[in-house]
C-alpha cells in the first residue's frame, strides 16, 4: 500500500484523479483532457491547480502530484483530499435522510394533497352572485376605462401601419418573412459573426488591448506647423507658375528668332536676318 500510495506510477495518477472527479464531477473533461493530452505534465498540473484552489498545495509543487514527495507528506495530503470526498457524501446522506422523511407513510397523504389539490364547491349562494347572464353587460360597460385605451391603442396602431410601408410590402410579399427567409439571415449572420471572432482573436484583440495614445497639451506647436507648411505649398505654387511663365517667354524668343516675321526686299526673314540685311545696307 506505502507503494502504491507513496511512489510514482499510473494507478497512483488514477487515483488522485478519481478523487478530484468525486470532489468536482467536471474535473477532467474530454475537452480539457484532449487540450491537455500534448503536455505530459497536463494533468498533474491540473491536479495541483485544484489543489491550490482548496489550499492544499502550491500550484507549482508537481513532486507531490507526482508521487515524489516524502511518505508522510503524501498520506497527509491524500487524506485531507480524502476528507473533502466524505464532505461531500455526507451532503448526499442528508438529502437521502431528507427525502426518505419525505416519503415516509404518515407523510403520504400530505404528498398527495399536495400534488393532487383540490377544492370544496362554492355554495349555491356565493355561485348566484357571480353568475351573471350575457346579455347584461354589453362591450366595455364592465371596464370602460380599458375599453377605451384599447380602442385608442388599436387607432395608433392602425396610423402606425399606414404610415410603415414596409408593413404594407410584408403582406403583400408574404415570402421576404417567411421562416425558410428568415433562416436564411440568421446563417448569415452567424456566418459573419464567426468570421468576425475569428479575425478579431487573430489579429484585432492586440490592437484592441493597447493603452490609448497620450496626446500633447501644446496645440499651439501644431498650429504652428500647419501654417507653416501653407506657406510652403504657397511657395512651390508661385516657383510652379514663374516656371511656367519662363518656359512662355523662352517659347516666344525662339519664336522670334527662328520664324520669319519681318519683311526685307519683298521677302520675310526672321530676326537675325533682317539684322544682317540692314548692316550690309547702311555699308
Amino acid at each position: 500500500m506505502l507503494e502504491l500510495l507513496c511512489c510514482p506510477s499510473a494507478l497512483r495518477t488514477d487515483i488522485l484523479t478519481w478523487i478530484c472527479r468525486r470532489i468536482n464531477p467536471k474535473f477532467g473533461t474530454s475537452e480539457a483532457m484532449s487540450a491537455e493530452s500534448k503536455d505530459p505534465d497536463g494533468l498533474e498540473k491540473k491536479i495541483a491547480a485544484m489543489s491550490q484552489e482548496l489550499m492544499l498545495c502550491k500550484a507549482d509543487d508537481l513532486d507531490l502530484i507526482k508521487g515524489k514527495a516524502s511518505p508522510q507528506r503524501q498520506l497527509g495530503f491524500l487524506e485531507q483530499l480524502l476528507s473533502l470526498v466524505s464532505g461531500s457524501s455526507g451532503h448526499r446522506t442528508d438529502a437521502e435522510a431528507l427525502l426518505c422523511e419525505v416519503f415516509a407513510a404518515e407523510n403520504l397523504p400530505h404528498l398527495r394533497q399536495m400534488l393532487q389539490p383540490a377544492l370544496d364547491p362554492w355554495p349555491a349562494h356565493v355561485e348566484a352572485l357571480y353568475e351573471v347572464p350575457e346579455s347584461a353587460l354589453k362591450p366595455g360597460e364592465e371596464f370602460p376605462d380599458v375599453f377605451d385605451l384599447l380602442q385608442s391603442t388599436q387607432t395608433q396602431l392602425e396610423q402606425l401601419q399606414s404610415k410603415c410601408d414596409f408593413l404594407n410590402s410584408a403582406e403583400e410579399n408574404p415570402a421576404a418573412l417567411s421562416p425558410s427567409s428568415l433562416r436564411l439571415a440568421a446563417g448569415d449572420l452567424q456566418q459573419q459573426m464567426m468570421t468576425f471572432s475569428h479575425l478579431y482573436e487573430t489579429d484585432l484583440r492586440v490592437y484592441c488591448s493597447r493603452e490609448p495614445p497620450n496626446f500633447s497639451a501644446e496645440t499651439d506647436l501644431f498650429q504652428r506647423v500647419q501654417q507653416q507648411l501653407l506657406a510652403c505649398n504657397t511657395e512651390l505654387e508661385m516657383q510652379k507658375e514663374i516656371c511656367e511663365a519662363s518656359g512662355c517667354v523662352s517659347e516666344e524668343v525662339k519664336g522670334l528668332q527662328t520664324q520669319p516675321r519681318y519683311w526685307s526686299r519683298g521677302e520675310k526673314h526672321t530676326l537675325r536676318m533682317s539684322t544682317a540685311v540692314l548692316h550690309q545696307t547702311g555699308q
